[in-house]
């Protein structure tokens, strides 16, 4: 495992192009792209104003920043660096900007979402599209990008619309039975469209492609409801969290809830496994060699490791539920090699704080926060879910246990593991092509998962670098970490085996 040297970043704007090839990240109101594997500047543009969104066309051809304050949206071409393209919504503001799948259209969304405009590149002609409804997830594409989904506000009712993007022309347009529609996302097969209601209001309805009603599904009444909404990537499951914390699955076939998932706040028959590994040994981990661009390794630089997830089984093969709980540890250091004033080195290794994962034994207690009743939003509930690329696994963070991450094996439909943080978890993000989790709690840590084991990784610097944001490349062999003011890039070894427990699976097929 490698480090790049770091770079300036404003805003957590960092992206990967589709395909795989380039690296946009900001600057103020510079875009700076670079070439992935040598991170060297291809491209650097000047912006009108301070970036405050970036997004790359589908064949990463185009790059489009948004500039929120001044209604702004610039295009720059990486083929064509001298060309650029400037639309300006002028009085009617602008919240939102995003491409279209075929990437030669902008879709912008006004001020008090007044309409969405369509822009073409290629024409220069402009389309609207009236009533857009202000929720939290009201415009989907399917993958294959060929139809759109709107939610709208008309006549205080819910709709939806579904547009054909290849001419903006209106396919479907039909009412949900919904008091406040919160969001709408197609399934990856763009066969089956989900739409939810507020969380005052339990309701998910799944709608066909011609606007007819599948199912409609409530768990409880009375009580608020839905917080977060998924679809695996095999459109198989579609995963809803509740404000209740639990996580509901429902299936493909029937559309009804097959199992729930629980997050209490105490695990009471964890198992342990034996064979705690310290990968700062050359023998059991990944290397930590230099290469092009990489920083030095400090002394407090470690790795740590607890058992093997494929070891997860008793003699009669009965599946057994791990936690894993972070621990510090202090570097000890020789009162022999103290000085005064310490070197920048031994400064370093003073502030900096090792910690590893161990494996939690008897009855355990996880950290919880009590939610304040009277306030909206409170911390309470599943808000953060996520699939697995190949929809083995479903990750799950409880807002009111926000240290600890659940992940469940969709196969077995059973908790699989658990992981405590010393802090609260910020982010988390799987590996596109292998069951392998990344994630931060805003320190200058970042945590891997795999069914074959977890580590903790001190993020090597001279400064502090709390990691606040993770970006997965395309191929899984590298991850951007975000700080506030800098990012650089985590290598990981291309040749790494996910472990015996994943490669020896049967059942559910790969998707």
């Amino acid at each position: 495992m490698n480090f790049s040297e770091s770079f300036k970043l404003s805003g957590l704007l960092c992206r990967f192009s589709p395909d795989g090839k380039y690296l946009a990240s900001c600057v103020q109101y510079r875009l700076v792209v670079r070439d992935v594997t040598t991170l060297q500047i291809l491209q650097l543009y000047t912006c009108l104003d301070q970036i405050q969104h970036i997004e790359w066309s589908a064949d990463s051809l185009f790059i489009l920043c948004a500039m929120y304050r001044r209604g702004l949206v610039q295009v720059w071409s990486l083929e064509q660096p001298e060309w650029h393209c400037k639309i300006d919504e002028g009085s009617a503001g602008l919240v939102a900007s995003c491409w279209s799948p075929d990437g030669r259209h902008i879709l912008n969304t006004t001020e008090f979402h007044l309409r969405i405009t369509v822009w073409s590149l290629c024409t220069k002609s402009v389309s609207y599209i009236k009533y857009p409804k202000a929720c939290q997830q009201g415009l989907t594409f399917t993958r294959d990008g060929r139809y759109l989904a709107l939610a709208e506000r008309r006549d205080c009712r819910d709709y939806v619309s579904i547009f054909v993007c290849s001419d903006w022309q209106l396919l479907r347009h039909f009412d949900t039975d919904t008091q406040d529609l919160t969001g709408i996302e197609w399934a990856p097969n763009g066969c089956v469209l989900a739409a939810w209601d507020t969380c005052l209001e339990y309701k998910v309805l799944l709608y066909s492609l011609d606007g007819r009603l599948l199912s409609a599904y409530c768990a409880y009444e009375w009580s608020l409801g839905i917080k977060s909404v998924t679809w695996s990537p095999s459109s198989q499951f579609l995963a809803i969290g509740s404000y209740d914390g639990k996580v509901r699955l429902l299936n493909h076939v029937t559309w009804k809830m097959i199992t729930e998932f629980g997050h209490p706040a105490t695990i009471n028959n964890p198992k342990t496994i034996p064979g705690e590994t310290d990968l700062r040994n050359p023998e059991h981990g990944p290397s930590c060699q230099s290469r092009a661009h990489s920083r030095q390794r400090p002394e407090s630089w470690s790795v740590w490791t607890a058992g093997r997830a494929a070891q997860a089984q008793d003699p009669g093969g009965a599946e057994l539920k791990v936690v894993y709980k972070e621990a510090e540890k202090i570097p000890q250091l020789g009162l022999g090699h103290l000085s005064f004033p310490p070197s920048r080195a031994m400064a370093g290794a003073l502030s900096t704080s090792e910690s590893k994962y161990e494996i939690a034994s008897g009855p355990v207690s996880l950290q919880t926060l009590k939610p304040v009743a009277d306030r909206a939003n409170p911390r309470m509930g599943v808000g953060m879910l996520a699939f697995s690329s190949d929809s083995y696994f479903l990750a799950s963070r409880n807002d009111n246990v926000p240290n600890a991450v659940w992940i469940w094996d969709i196969q077995k439909l059973k908790l699989f593991v658990v992981l405590e943080h010393m802090s609260s978890v910020r982010s988390f993000q799987w590996d596109p092509q292998r069951p392998r989790l990344a994630i931060c709690t805003g320190g200058s840590k970042v945590y891997l998962w795999s069914p074959a084991g977890c580590v903790s990784v001190q993020v090597p610097g001279e400064g502090d670098f709390p990691v606040l944001g993770l970006c997965w490349h395309l191929s899984g062999d590298s991850l951007a970490l975000l700080s506030k003011d800098h990012f650089c890039l985590c290598f990981l070894e291309t040749k790494e085996r996910v472990g015996t427990a994943y490669e020896q699976r049967d059942g559910m097929p790969r998707t």
